[in-house]
C-alpha cells in the first residue's frame, strides 16, 4: 500500500455570506492502489478536499496542559475538512457508530418537566434524523467519510467503525480499500443478553459487528486492560489455587490439558480477574430493560453503552491519547474519553445530540477529580481533561433541524413541491427548482445527480421548436457554493443552452424565515438576573397541536447559561443550570459585584435557544 504523502496545498477561492471570496487551503490525498475495490453506481473518487470554517460558539472550564476538549456541530465532511488542518495524522483512536441505513426515522420524545408524575404530563415525538438511503448513495457517503478518517489517524491510531449485518459486508469492503486488508485486526461481535427482535421467518438477531482496523502496524493495543471476565467456570475451578491478587501459578494447572493464555503476564500463569480477550463481546444494549446509563438527561434513540466504549478505549489508547467520535450522538464516546483520562474531539449533524451530548459532558466535568479514582477511591495518577468548546462549522446554524430542511426551503421560496420528480424538486415561475445538499457549501461533485438526470429528448424538442430560447431555467438553492457552480452545469449541459442561476442560503437568508424565534424578558432586580417570562415559539405551537397550556415556563427550558462578561463574540458560561430530567431551572440567579456585560441563553425541550445580553444595571 502506497503512503499518504503530505497534502499539497494549494489557494482555493471560496464564496462567503457577503457575496465576496476568501482564500482557503485545499487538501490532496494520494489513492490508495493494489487491493480489490467495491464498485457502486455513481462512485465518485475523494481526492481532495477543502478547508470549512468554524465558529468557537461556548468555551466551558479551564485548559489542562493546554487543551480543552472540542465538539462541533455541522456535517462531519465539513468538521473533518476543517480539523485536518490541526489534527491532521495526530488522532490516536477512532470509534463511529454511524447510520446504518436502517429505513427508520429516529424520533425523540419530548415531554415537559416538573414534579408531575410522567404520565400527566404532555409528549409528542419530535424528528431527530432520517436513516433512509439509497444504497449507491449510502455507500458514497460512507467512503469520503472513511478516507478523511484516515487522513486524521495517528500511525499509532485505530478505527473501530460499529454496523449491522445489513451493511458490514459493504464497509469491510471499503475498510480493505481504503486502509488495507493487512490493517485489518478483528470483526468484534457485540453479542447483546438478550435478543431484541424476533421473526417467525428467521433466527433472532441479537449481534452487531464492529470492525476494528489499524493506520499502521504499530498500532497502540492493550487487550489486557479491556476489562474481560472471566466465566463462572473458570472462577469456580481454579478460585481456591489463586493469591491474593487473583494469580494462579503454573504449578497448579501444569500437565492439563486446558490452554490457559495469561495476557498480564506468561511466565507466572493467570490472573482468574482477568479473562482472555476475545472478539465475541456479551454486553448488554443500551435498550434492555434495567440498562441506566445517562438516565439523568434523557436517551438517545441510537445510544449505546458505556461499557462497550470503555473496553474499546481502554484497549487501543493511552492516558493521554486523543479520541475522536464523527457520528457522536448523545456523546457517550466522549463521555467515557473523559472519565479515563483521553482527550477527545466529537461531532455531530443534529442539534439535539450536540446539546444532550454537551449536557452530558458538562454533568462529568464538573466533578472532575472524582473521575481519577479507581474502584477502592486511590488517586489513579491520570490527568483529567474537562474543560470543553462548541462550535458551529460553516454557519450550520440556519437550520435548527436539517431533516426538515428542505421542506423548509420549499415552503419559505413559496416553490411549488413535485412530488414525483426524481431530479427536480419543486417549480417556481417558470423555473426548475433543485435543493443542493444544505449546511455545507455545494461544489461540482453535487451536480452529478442533477445531470445524470437531464431530459435530453426533451431538450431537443424545445430546442426545435425556439433554437435562441434555453431549453430549461434552473434554481439551485444551496448553502453556500463554488463561484462557478452555475458556469459548471451550463457547460455539462452542451449543446443545449440552459438558464441558471444560484441562491444562496448564507447571502440571500434575510429574505427567508425558517423558524419563529424564540422570545424572553430577563431583568436584574435586586441583584439578581431574573428570567420574567420565556416564550419557546416552536415548541410552544407544537404544544398547542395537543391542545396543552403550560403555565410555568421552566416546565419548558433544559438549560439555562450566564456569563457575567460577555466579550461579544463568544460565550463563556459562569452559571451553568441544567437539572436533572425532573427537576426545573432555578431561573434567578445573584449578579456578581464584578459583571459586566450580561449574556444569557435560554434552551427549550426542542434544542432551540434564545440569546439576549442584558447590562449590568438595567
Amino acid at each position: 500500500m502506497t503512503k499518504t504523502t503530505s497534502p499539497a496545498q494549494e489557494s482555493l477561492q471560496l464564496a462567503t455570506p457577503d457575496g465576496g471570496t476568501t482564500n482557503v487551503e485545499k487538501y490532496e490525498f494520494e489513492p490508495i492502489k493494489g487491493y480489490p475495490m467495491l464498485s457502486w453506481r455513481g462512485k465518485r473518487p475523494f481526492s481532495s478536499t477543502q478547508y470549512y470554517p468554524a465558529q468557537l460558539k461556548e468555551i466551558h472550564g479551564e485548559e489542562v496542559d493546554g487543551w480543552r476538549n472540542k465538539i462541533y456541530w455541522g456535517d462531519n465532511l465539513q468538521v473533518m475538512s476543517h480539523l485536518l488542518k490541526q489534527f491532521r495524522g495526530k488522532v490516536d483512536l477512532i470509534y463511529i457508530d454511524p447510520p446504518f441505513d436502517s429505513k427508520a426515522d429516529y424520533k425523540k420524545s419530548i415531554s415537559s418537566k416538573g414534579s408531575s408524575a410522567q404520565s400527566d404530563r404532555t409528549v409528542f415525538e419530535e424528528k431527530q434524523y432520517t436513516d433512509i438511503w439509497t444504497n449507491d448513495e449510502y455507500l458514497q457517503f460512507m467512503y469520503e467519510r472513511i478516507l478523511l478518517l484516515k487522513e486524521l489517524l495517528s500511525e499509532k491510531g485505530a478505527i473501530y467503525l460499529h454496523c449491522n449485518v445489513g451493511k458490514g459486508h459493504y464497509l469491510k469492503c471499503i475498510l480493505d480499500e481504503v486502509f488495507g486488508a493487512d490493517n485489518f485486526r478483528n470483526e468484534i461481535t457485540w453479542c447483546f443478553k438478550t435478543s431484541l427482535r424476533s421473526s417467525p421467518r428467521a433466527f433472532g438477531r441479537d449481534h452487531e459487528q464492529i470492525f476494528f482496523y489499524s493506520k499502521t502496524s504499530q498500532h497502540t493495543i492493550h487487550p489486557d486492560k479491556a476489562d474481560f471476565p472471566s466465566s463462572e467456570s473458570t472462577i469456580k475451578r481454579w478460585g481456591p489455587y489463586a493469591d491474593e491478587n487473583g494469580f494462579v501459578s503454573n504449578k497448579h494447572f501444569a500437565g492439563s490439558d486446558s490452554t490457559i493464555i495469561d495476557t498480564t503476564d506468561e511466565t507466572k500463569g493467570f490472573n482468574i480477574n482477568h479473562g482472555i480477550p476475545r472478539d465475541w463481546w456479551e454486553i448488554s444494549s443500551n435498550v434492555a430493560k434495567g440498562n441506566t446509563d445517562q438516565v439523568k438527561f434523557g436517551k438517545y434513540p441510537t445510544q449505546k453503552p458505556e461499557e462497550l466504549l470503555e473496553r474499546i478505549i481502554k484497549a487501543s489508547s493511552d492516558p493521554g491519547a486523543l479520541v475522536f467520535d464523527c457520528f457522536m450522538g448523545s456523546g457517550t464516546t466522549q463521555a467515557v474519553s473523559m472519565r479515563l483520562g483521553r482527550r477527545f474531539l466529537g461531532a455531530d449533524v443534529n442539534l439535539g445530540a450536540v446539546q444532550l451530548a454537551a449536557k452530558r459532558l458538562l454533568d462529568i466535568a464538573s466533578t472532575p477529580v472524582q473521575q481519577s479514582l479507581d474502584a477502592e477511591g486511590k488517586n489513579t495518577g491520570t490527568t483529567i481533561y474537562p474543560g470543553i468548546e462548541v462550535f458551529n462549522v460553516n454557519h450550520y446554524d440556519i437550520f435548527r433541524n436539517p431533516v426538515q430542511a428542505k421542506e423548509l426551503l420549499l415552503e419559505s421560496l413559496e416553490v411549488q413541491k413535485l412530488e414525483f420528480s426524481t431530479v427536480f424538486d419543486g417549480e417556481k415561475d417558470g423555473r426548475m427548482v433543485k435543493i443542493m445538499p444544505v449546511n455545507r457549501i455545494a461544489t461540482r461533485a453535487d451536480l452529478n445527480e442533477l445531470i445524470a438526470g437531464f431530459d435530453y429528448k426533451a431538450w431537443e424538442r424545445r430546442q426545435n421548436e425556439s433554437p435562441n430560447r434555453p431549453v430549461e431555467k434552473i434554481t439551485l438553492v444551496c448553502m453556500g457554493h463554488e463561484p462557478d457552480l452555475a458556469a459548471q452545469l451550463e457547460l455539462a449541459a452542451k449543446p443545449f443552452m440552459i438558464d441558471v442561476e444560484v441562491v444562496d442560503i448564507l447571502r440571500d437568508k434575510a429574505n427567508l424565515e425558517f423558524k419563529r424565534d424564540s422570545e424572553a424578558k430577563v431583568v436584574i432586580k435586586k441583584g439578581e438576573l431574573v428570567i420574567a417570562k420565556f416564550y419557546p415559539m416552536n415548541l410552544l405551537q407544537k404544544l398547542s397541536l395537543q391542545k396543552e397550556s403550560v403555565a410555568d415556563w421552566k416546565d419548558l427550558v433544559e438549560s439555562v447559561m450566564i456569563d457575567w462578561n460577555y466579550d461579544g463574540a463568544v460565550l463563556q458560561p459562569a452559571v451553568v443550570d441544567i437539572p436533572a430530567r425532573d427537576e426545573l431551572v432555578k431561573g434567578a440567579y445573584k449578579v456578581p459585584a464584578d459583571a459586566g456585560t450580561i449574556r444569557v441563553k435560554i434552551t427549550d425541550l426542542l434544542s432551540e435557544s434564545w440569546e439576549g445580553s442584558v447590562g449590568n444595571g438595567d
